[in-house]
């Protein structure tokens, strides 16, 4: 008999691909689409006017954005103010391959999402919102209601993935849009992907810290109709044990390489 086709995994570009271009900035954001990415994944903050832009930290600092300050919380701040730093001047120690690119402003979700012609890859969004700290967020309903808005703006309801470690924005989600998909962020202590899933709205993508995978906790996942895209596999050795494991997606900071090694393996 033949043998079935291996099933292709998706990439998430991280941040865009943080380990080429400046973090969850367009620059990064057209390098992954042109990499063939099938999602990109990035964060989202709420400025002072309520203008959703694309930061995975709450606040602006270095290197990530240098501005006037030396640290700014971005909900205390108006969009014009947040555009007074400058998110691509200075390059992330962590990243030595990331270059540099001045001049580059933080991004809003409307304009990311202006980016959906360029290709038919899926856009992995993440309410960063924080139950400890409610100062530096919108209530959870009101977070989700602005994102809501952009979706439709956009008419990209079957092209976003909304994801979160804070599930009460996936449970506000599916009350006010159901058909909208959810992916349930999770770190810490080891854990049952299907028990994950029931615990954020019944989101049908569980995306685990990438070391708490196991081919048992896939199996497990898929036989309950779930995915399970880790997050942040960098080196062939980590994507290497995902592939094993089955996942279906995998979220990396360097998509490129991530692709190229997939071919290598038969997976795209």
């Amino acid at each position: 008999m033949a043998q079935t086709p291996a099933r292709k995994i998706l990439v998430h570009g991280h941040r865009g691909a943080r380990a080429m271009r400046p973090e969850n900035t367009i620059p990064a954001f057209e390098y992954a689409i042109a990499q063939g990415v099938d999602a990109l994944e990035l964060d989202m903050a709420v400025t002072k006017d309520n203008v959703l832009v694309v930061s995975h930290d709450p606040l602006l600092h270095p290197p990530v954005c240098s501005g006037p300050k030396p640290e700014a919380v971005i909900h205390e701040l108006t969009l014009a103010q947040v555009r007074e730093w400058d998110c691509g001047a200075v390059q992330n120690p962590g990243f030595p391959k990331q270059q540099t690119i001045p001049g580059t402003r933080m991004p809003t979700l409307d304009e990311v999402f202006n980016l959906a012609p360029k290709g038919k890859f899926l856009f992995n969004i993440e309410t960063k919102s924080f139950p400890d700290h409610p100062e530096l967020t919108p209530s959870p309903a009101d977070f989700v209601k602005l994102v809501l808005t952009q979706v439709r703006k956009h008419h990209l309801e079957p092209r976003v993935i909304l994801q979160s470690f804070d599930f009460r924005t996936l449970i506000e989600m599916k009350k006010i849009a159901p058909g909208i998909m959810l992916s349930a962020l999770y770190e810490g202590t080891p854990k049952d992907f299907v028990t994950i899933s029931k615990e954020a709205a019944g989101a049908k993508i569980v995306s685990p810290q990438f070391k708490l995978v196991t081919p048992d906790l896939v199996r497990k996942a898929h036989e309950a109709g779930l995915q399970v895209a880790p997050w942040t596999a960098d080196t062939p050795e980590d994507w290497d044990k995902l592939i094993d494991a089955d996942v279906d997606a995998i979220i990396s900071d360097d998509p490129a390489a991530l692709i190229e090694h997939l071919r290598q393996r038969g997976r795209r």
